[in-house]
């Protein structure tokens, strides 16, 4: 009966994902699949398993195998189960977001280098605990207090801290806002949703929920893999462009977004131009275009006209029914990132992970 049980278990592995819905082979009971996911020799290890199993059901999302093994790829991607990971050069790379922040508000950088001398609320100079800066956390708290004290701090960063992105699954912290205000945050904050994304419990519950709490009929994890570090629905809205692209003979960017930042209706972004000559032909004003493609960071995008035309036109033309999920186009980049990398290889490399986590967590 074990070896039976082990075999179903592998087998389940291998089957690709068919969306959020699909139900996943349990062979054992959360916790047990938590801790056989986890990684050997991992400090606190309860700790980690008790906030894991405290985030999926507050999210009400099945705690199996497949689910867990995604979330531990993408922990060990980001953070390498660290809470608070230490960056090599953070000062260096901070003194450069700094330097480029006066050069864009026009402020010498010696006038900005001067006012850093002075003492903070520690004690020590601001330009001191930049230099001593060994992790995020470390960093958002003199950036917070330089914001506060110091009026030429609210110039620089525009009473907004430029450490975006924080926890162990280096969770947006504006996707934690967007999320909280329309799912009330299960835990007690202490000071701030955004302060709540530095710690294990919040950056799990809001790095769960941004990898696994939206329906998306991908067929391969991947794809959330992708859209977990491009944005939610990427992959989807990339293989959009690509059928766009090839319906209309142009060449577009299949980078997920399909519209321009600070979009003006009378200035559509390549996307949104690209699909305007497929107007007449689909029966679809600009407007009705402009209405569908808003929908573009939803599930409810592909029950719109346009995405269902645009697709029902690509299958005819290619004789099959073309790809719904392609890994986005996108280049990486921040002052962290020293290499030539993109969503690609990230989605890869958490995809790689996660294979290993299922092959060592077949409990």
């Amino acid at each position: 009966m074990l070896a039976a049980v082990a075999v179903l278990g592998v087998l389940a592995s291998c089957v690709p994902e068919r969306g959020a819905e699909t139900p996943a082979v349990r062979p054992a009971e959360p916790r047990s699949v938590i801790d056989a996911s986890l990684p050997r020799g991992l400090s606190d290890r309860a700790g980690w398993s008790a906030d894991l199993i405290s985030g999926f059901n507050a999210l009400g999302i099945d705690p199996n195998r497949e689910n867990v093994c995604a979330v531990v790829a993408v922990i060990e991607q980001e953070s390498g189960f660290h809470v608070d990971p230490l960056i090599p050069g953070l000062g260096e790379i901070a003194w450069h977001e700094i330097d480029a922040r006066a050069q864009r508000a026009l402020l010498p950088k010696a006038l900005v280098h001067s006012v850093l001398q002075l003492k903070s609320v520690t004690g020590r100079s601001y330009s001191d605990r930049i230099d001593r800066a060994r992790t995020e956390r470390e960093l958002s708290d003199i950036y917070e207090d330089f914001i506060a004290a110091v009026p030429l701090g609210r110039t620089l960063f525009a009473d907004a801290n430029p450490i975006r992105t924080r926890g162990p699954m280096q969770v947006n912290v504006a996707f934690a806002q967007s999320f909280s205000a329309r799912k009330p945050y299960p835990y007690a904050v202490k000071t701030s949703i955004a302060d709540e994304v530095f710690t294990r419990r919040g950056s799990l519950y809001f790095g769960i929920a941004h990898l696994l709490d939206y329906p998306a009929a991908y067929e391969r994890r991947l794809y959330r893999f992708a859209d977990y570090n491009a944005g939610q629905y990427a992959s989807r809205n990339a293989a959009f462009q690509s059928a766009v692209a090839g319906l209309t003979g142009t060449t577009l960017a299949q980078d997920g977004a399909l519209l321009a930042h600070d979009s003006d209706p009378f200035k559509p972004g390549d996307t949104e131009a690209a699909v305007r000559m497929l107007a007449k032909r689909f029966n679809l004003s600009d407007s009705a275009i402009r209405s569908d493609l808003e929908q573009a960071k939803t599930a409810e995008f592909e029950k719109t006209a346009l995405y269902r035309k645009v697709f029902a036109a690509a299958d005819a033309a290619a004789g099959h029914p073309a790809p719904r999920a392609m890994l986005p186009q996108i280049e990486l980049h921040s002052p962290k990132i020293t290499r030539k990398l993109s969503t690609a290889w990230y989605a890869k490399r958490v995809d790689e992970r996660y294979g290993r986590c299922l092959g060592a967590s077949g409990v």
